[in-house]
């Protein structure tokens, strides 16, 4: 599969982003997707995750209740919107892909299957 992420950009704190990721590829929607960003020096972390169904959810501490995670089967595409942004979501986000939710929910970095190119987010204070 190959993933083409879109969106990001610079935004004041308070505002709104959406993060777009589309799917191609074999049997793309069986995938669980989700959204990872990395300040550099630090690890590459989940920030949520969507199994292939959308009926499951997964979401890091620090977005819960900011960051809403969906998919939209008929693009093959997982949408990250990104509300009350804060300058510490200041990082690249790498859309990611596999065929278990638990590696795209847990942080398994080593594990995922596919990778989209990152689309850097600055917050501005």
């Amino acid at each position: 599969a190959q993933l083409q992420a879109s969106g990001g950009g610079l935004v004041q704190a308070g505002g709104s982003l959406r993060l777009s990721c589309e799917a191609s590829g074999r049997d793309v929607n069986l995938l669980s997707m989700g959204w990872f960003r990395q300040v550099e020096g630090k690890v590459r972390e989940t920030v949520a995750a969507i199994s292939w169904s959308g009926n499951s959810t997964h979401y890091a501490d620090f977005v819960k209740g900011r960051f809403t995670i969906s998919r939209d089967n008929a693009k093959n595409a997982v949408i990250l919107q990104m509300n009350r942004l804060k300058p510490e979501d200041t990082a690249v986000y790498y859309c990611a892909a596999d065929k278990s939710l638990w590696v795209v929910a847990g942080s398994h970095t080593k594990n995922v299957d596919y990778w989209g190119k990152g689309t850097q987010v600055t917050v501005s204070s």
